[in-house]
């Protein structure tokens, strides 16, 4: 894997957990009874962005090593999943 598709893969990675972990803990304002005039009363209170941004960072550093891991050691290629479209041909047309 170069350094490039690294990068890439992490920050895919990342941003996919981001999106999973934003809504935990998230209470609106209408639920805390104290909405601002001329906000959304769905808007967080406490939005705790930092905090969100770290546990994204760890579970995407986790999942981004099993990615690597996978890549590099070529556990997983197209070839395994001849059984599924019901062919056993030789790789690369061999």
């Amino acid at each position: 894997m170069s350094i490039t598709t690294g990068i890439v893969t992490f920050i895919i990675v990342w941003w996919t957990s981001l999106f999973m972990v934003l809504p935990f803990g998230i209470k609106g304002q209408w639920e805390e009874g104290k909405v601002k005039d001329g906000s959304e009363p769905g808007a967080p209170v406490k939005p705790q962005i930092l905090r969100k941004f770290m546990i994204t960072t760890g579970i995407a550093m986790v999942f981004w090593v099993v990615v690597y891991v996978i890549i590099t050691t070529h556990a997983l290629q197209l070839i395994s999943f001849d059984w599924l479209f019901g062919t056993s041909r030789a790789p690369y047309g061999g």
